[in-house]
């Protein structure tokens, strides 16, 4: 049983040396642990800090790509070396390293797929009480687009099985996090949340300038998500909101033309009904049309993950 942890770094020369000492080479079922850095694209000194420290493993990119193609490279090396359990954590020394073992504990038992640790923010010093307020709204949100109970979503301490990094999907150049239990939930995961320590702040975030950038950004991605799986659902709704208010209009119309004299003061209303009909009847049309790309963005996904396990050298070898 291979376990890689796996860290994108951007420029985390001061903090990288801290964070993989943090990092246990000896965990309870597991024979090996390797550590793989993602270095993107930094300026300084994170590469050379990363071997003399003893990562196993370096991917770098020539130039800064964002988090989302970092995570996406890693999963892959990760694969490619043959991981059956993936570990994601931050090079900022945020997590604590010694709980890695809690996160790998319910995929050794067979209970998750996916396990997300959570740092219980109400009681992290350093966070703001704005801050706190929108980690723990924002978590319920997003968690009840994937139908789970996520109180941490933003957390990016994670462990993922062989067959859950094979199946997931990342689009976004962005943080990961919300996309991923999103798609957790939607395809029927089985996600388990464990709770996990932090260590003392090291530096300001790197991943967004401003808490209205980061709810603006994870909530974007979210409902992109969401939609991928649930389009039919939401053009029917917006379309049948549409249709009934078009339509409602049109019978107000009808009676003022029928029944009074009238008529003829409210040619607004039927311009404005046909407007509304016409909107309403093409949403549904085009919920249809999302329908099938989702049935066929589903088989895609399974073909593809169908040739990921035949280049890597046949079944899957998870837990």
């Amino acid at each position: 049983m291979k376990l890689i942890v796996q860290i994108p770094c951007l420029n985390e020369e001061e903090t990288l040396a801290a964070t993989l000492a943090d990092i246990p080479r000896q965990v309870d079922g597991i024979d090996q642990v390797e550590v793989l850095i993602i270095d993107d694209g930094s300026t300084d000194n994170t590469s050379q800090v990363a071997r003399q420290h003893g990562a196993d493993h370096i991917v770098r990119f020539a130039q800064n790509r964002g988090l989302g193609h970092a995570f996406k490279a890693g999963f892959d090396t990760a694969l490619k070396l043959g991981a059956d359990i993936i570990i994601n954590t931050d090079g900022d020394n945020q997590y604590f390293g010694g709980d890695v073992a809690t996160l790998v504990q319910p995929i050794l038992e067979q209970r998750a797929d996916l396990v997300i640790g959570d740092r219980r923010t109400g009681g992290i010093g350093h966070f703001s009480f704005f801050k706190r307020i929108l980690q723990t709204y924002g978590s319920r949100v997003i968690s009840r687009l994937g139908g789970l109970d996520i109180p941490d979503v933003a957390s990016g301490f994670r462990a993922y099985t062989r067959e859950t990094a094979l199946r997931i999907s990342m689009f976004t150049d962005f943080d990961h996090t919300a996309e991923h239990v999103v798609q957790a939930g939607q395809d029927r995961w089985a996600v388990v949340v464990v709770p996990i320590r932090t260590n003392p702040k090291a530096r300001e975030s790197r991943l967004f300038s401003n808490i209205g950038e980061f709810v603006l950004k994870s909530g974007s991605i979210s409902l992109r998500t969401y939609a991928r799986y649930k389009g039919l659902k939401i053009f029917a709704s917006c379309g049948a909101a549409a249709f009934t208010v078009g339509f409602a209009l049109g019978l107000r119309f009808l009676y003022y033309f029928l029944f009074t004299n009238e008529g003829l003061l409210h040619v607004q209303s039927v311009i404005l009904s046909a407007v509304l009909l016409l909107a309403g009847f093409q949403m549904f049309l085009t919920g249809i049309i999302a329908d099938l790309i989702a049935t066929n963005r589903a088989l895609m996904e399974d073909s593809l993950t169908r040739i990921k396990k035949l280049e890597l050298g046949g079944e899957d070898s998870g837990a």
